[in-house]
């Protein structure tokens, strides 16, 4: 489906799901306080630090994000938020499951073949709000398995509408697309019959911008500034802004907007790749190869990302907290006043208190895993413990020209100061007592969640076997090709 026809169905079904699921609400009048929490989660894919106009320094250059910029003046800007992962579906299963790829068996990405998806024995946010009296739908990428019990309404969403994976991927890459044009898909009775119920709901937004194809509208504003991707920007953040103004038109001062992003920019694609801002990997770049998407260096992880809440988010407030993608699915079942199965392991922390109180108590450590260019898939190559990153493994997506650094093993491991080297580019020395300290503490946390890791008992593993029937698409006689039997 082309992307401007995509984006307006979402943008169509999105705004009619938000006035039905607010309407009841509303009239609740009194009861406004005591109400459970809306919840809109926009990921954005292949996102660039730097793509947002309010992580840009004075004069830099010209926004193309006007209304994130506005959601993050009237919310909270978080400068040190993570992906995950530094690939799609990896990303993507933590999110909704809190658990590292070691743990929930996503540690690479599934292709237009894939038989499984997330495994079955994980629970996702959706599963465990919905449960909890929550109405849950989806709309956008998936890329979390799209055979038989993978796809998103077999996984805890009420309502999906969207592609079953990355918009490169299957027939989407060909030209001439040649299947009849698939019908609108309006929201079905499920959703209608909702609007009496007065649910609080979830809405997962998994946008296919930034990703390429990029394909903005020839309508787009200024189309010689910036060239396609700047466009393709505007366009994407044009339709964050429609989600909000309708949010605000309907229940703003109960519902909570998360906006952030899967993984860094594909840098691979030259000059239809987003910015990294000043997170260069400088170390790498200086040896070849690229240092943002398929890496753990700062580029590849480090995504811009805003939380949006009225009267509860401070306005105009901006967090350098250490979180993650992780840290969304215990803060928003905490919210919900949900408690998640006691019988697995998590990763990702509560962080209502930096989203509410302006507390700066994030992470005290991350765990940044191989999901691309280097290493065995899921290694935790790379650890960040407040101001300094360790990494065990070095290498290289592949660059805009088409250069790629060797892989690197580091033993004792290579560690950068962030406070001073945004950049990347030097190493501490290893003889002094900074390095010396640091490393202990580091050896002491990856040492003891590889020991907690190997000794959980609620470890899952993904099926990534392929086989061409299960591709979805490029074939009219598979149903799953017509929009109308996803939901």
């Amino acid at each position: 489906m082309a992307g401007s026809v995509f984006l307006l169905l979402l943008a169509g079904t999105l705004l009619c799901g938000l006035l039905f699921h607010t309407v009841s609400q509303n009239e609740a009048g009194d009861r406004t306080r005591t109400r459970r929490p809306n919840f809109i989660i926009i990921l954005a894919d292949d996102i660039g630090w730097g793509d947002l106009g309010a992580n840009q320094q004075a004069g830099q250059r010209s926004s193309q994000t006007p209304h994130l910029d506005l959601m993050a003046q009237q919310g909270m800007r978080l400068t040190d938020f993570h992906s995950p992962a530094s690939t799609c579906s990896p990303s993507r299963a933590a999110l909704l499951t809190g658990r590292h790829g070691l743990r929930n068996g996503v540690t690479h990405n599934f292709a237009v073949g894939s038989v499984g998806g997330l495994p079955l024995s994980e629970t996702t946010l959706a599963e465990i709000l919905h449960q909890g009296g929550y109405y849950t739908a989806m709309i956008g990428k998936w890329h979390l398995g799209h055979n038989g019990p993978y796809s998103p309404t077999k996984r805890g969403f009420d309502y999906y509408l969207g592609i079953p994976y990355s918009n490169d991927m299957g027939c989407t890459d060909l030209p001439g697309y040649d299947l009849p044009s698939c019908p609108p898909c309006y929201p079905g009775p499920q959703i209608l019959h909702n609007r009496e119920r007065g649910q609080p709901f979830l809405l997962y937004v998994a946008l296919a911008h930034m990703h390429v194809p990029l394909s903005p509208p020839s309508y787009a504003p200024h189309p010689s500034e910036g060239g396609v991707y700047a466009a393709s920007l505007r366009e994407m953040d044009g339709l964050v802004g429609a989600i909000k103004n309708a949010s605000d038109a309907s229940d703003k001062e109960n519902t909570l907007i998360w906006f952030t992003g899967d993984n860094g920019p594909w840098e691979q694609k030259c000059q239809y790749a987003g910015s990294v801002g000043p997170f260069l990997g400088k170390w790498q770049t200086s040896r070849g190869g690229g240092s943002a998407k398929r890496t753990t260096w700062e580029g590849g992880h480090r995504v811009p990302t805003v939380s949006y809440w009225p009267g509860r988010v401070p306005a105009n407030s901006t967090s350098s907290a250490l979180l993650s993608g992780l840290d969304i699915f215990p803060t928003l079942l905490s919210l919900a006043g949900v408690n998640p199965p006691s019988d697995r392991r998590y990763d990702g922390i509560d962080a209502t208190d930096v989203l509410l109180h302006g507390k700066e108590t994030g992470n005290e450590f991350l765990f940044h895993p191989n999901s691309g260019a280097a290493g065995k898939y899921g290694d935790l190559q790379t650890v960040r413990l407040g101001r300094h990153k360790a990494f065990y493994i070095t290498g290289a997506a592949e660059a805009c020209g088409g250069s790629t650094g060797r892989q690197e093993l580091h033993d004792p491991p290579m560690i950068f100061d962030l406070s001073g080297d945004k950049g990347e580019e030097t190493p501490l020395d290893p003889t002094t007592e900074e390095y010396k300290e640091v490393d202990e503490r580091v050896r002491r946390w990856r040492e003891a969640l590889l020991y907690d890791i190997a000794t959980d008992q609620s470890v899952s593993t993904a099926d990534y076997a392929t086989d061409q029937s299960a591709a979805p698409c490029c074939d009219p006689r598979h149903t799953a090709c017509r929009c109308h039997t996803l939901g």
